[in-house]
């Protein structure tokens, strides 16, 4: 099975990547760009066989490494 594990800045947090990205896409030219926040995308093989099983193992590598959840949010998808 493979985990697909994007992590956001939760809103209100300050994110100056995020803006660092959005001055440099103005000064190349990119008009019309609003607010942009930047964030992870993080893929992992998993030998579960079971989608909740699986689901779960992410879930807790989230909580204690991926994510730091006072300031980010983080989404998983299972794949089969």
């Amino acid at each position: 099975m493979k985990a697909k594990v994007h992590v956001t800045l939760k809103s209100g947090v300050l994110d100056p990547q995020g803006k660092a990205v959005g001055h440099a896409l103005a000064s190349l030219g990119f008009d019309g760009v609003g607010d942009v926040r930047q964030g992870k995308y993080i893929e992992i093989d998993l030998n579960d066989t079971d989608a909740g099983t699986a689901r779960a193992r992410v879930e807790d590598m989230c909580q204690k490494l991926l994510a730091n959840t006072v300031i980010e949010n983080y989404h998983v998808d299972i794949e089969g």
